[in-house]
């Protein structure tokens, strides 16, 4: 499994979203690796992790971080997922609970696909097998960031829009059909003991805030942090913002 890290300290796992790679972290490999050793893997089938199963779950993913975790020889972990990544952090602490030492939910939510959505997941899984991942790379990029920063920093979109169009048609079909089949983790929320952060934008255009403050609400004792102007990509778009947070929530853990 391909990761960057750095740093040392209290292991924190930071678990991209779709459809992106592990390149998503690098303004928190360079700003937090003074209060953590920051760990940001590839997701199976993204970036430089090719893999062609046709349906991957946020199960499967879960368990290759597991995998992760053991060949690094890491016990627990703060584990920190955004939106997509998000769901792979829940089906974490599902599986895995005792390797949990903290749970970070970003520019997330804990609810499964209503219909519309799986039927929306499944034309994105068709589109992308039929005509690559550059169209989508076009329509996701802007929708990631806020409005004042698509106006302030063309080059910010740019960029994400390569980080998408590079990514392997097949691995983005896997995944969007895994977050179709997605398990229901509302239920859960109000039995988690770990450490949590829920952290989101005011300015996400994707999963409103409303998602982030309804997970808080539910989950005993957790820290909710919104950032003002920030999008969906709140690590990439506001680092300073987020990565304070998350300083603050590991001083904590």
């Amino acid at each position: 499994m391909h990761h960057d890290e750095a740093g040392t300290g209290t292991p924190l796992l930071l678990i991209h979203g779709f459809p992106h790679d592990r390149t998503l972290w690098a303004p928190q490999l360079a700003g937090l690796a003074d209060a953590a050793r920051v760990i940001a893997p590839d997701l199976r089938g993204f970036g430089a992790w090719a893999d062609d199963r046709p349906v991957c779950t946020m199960e499967d993913h879960a368990r290759d971080l597991c995998d992760l975790l053991d060949a690094l020889h890491i016990e627990q972990a703060v584990i920190a997922g955004l939106s997509m990544g998000g769901y792979v952090a829940l089906a974490f602490l599902a599986a895995f609970p005792e390797r949990v030492r903290g749970l970070v939910l970003c520019s997330t939510r804990a609810g499964a696909d209503t219909e519309e959505g799986r039927k929306g997941r499944q034309a994105t899984a068709d589109r992308v097998l039929r005509e690559g991942t550059a169209g989508l790379a076009e329509e996701l990029a802007p929708k990631m960031f806020s409005a004042a920063t698509r106006a302030a920093r063309p080059g910010l979109i740019a960029d994400m829009r390569t980080m998408i169009a590079r990514q392997r048609p097949a691995a983005v079909a896997a995944a969007a059909l895994g977050m179709a089949r997605r398990t229901d983790r509302r239920p859960m929320l109000p039995g988690i003991r770990v450490p949590t952060l829920v952290l989101t934008g005011d300015a996400d255009e994707m999963i409103p805030d409303t998602e982030s403050r309804a997970m808080a609400a539910a989950v005993p004792g957790s820290r909710l942090v919104v950032v003002p102007g920030a999008g969906h990509l709140v690590g990439l778009e506001t680092p300073e913002a987020f990565d304070r947070a998350v300083r603050s929530f590991l001083e904590q853990v």
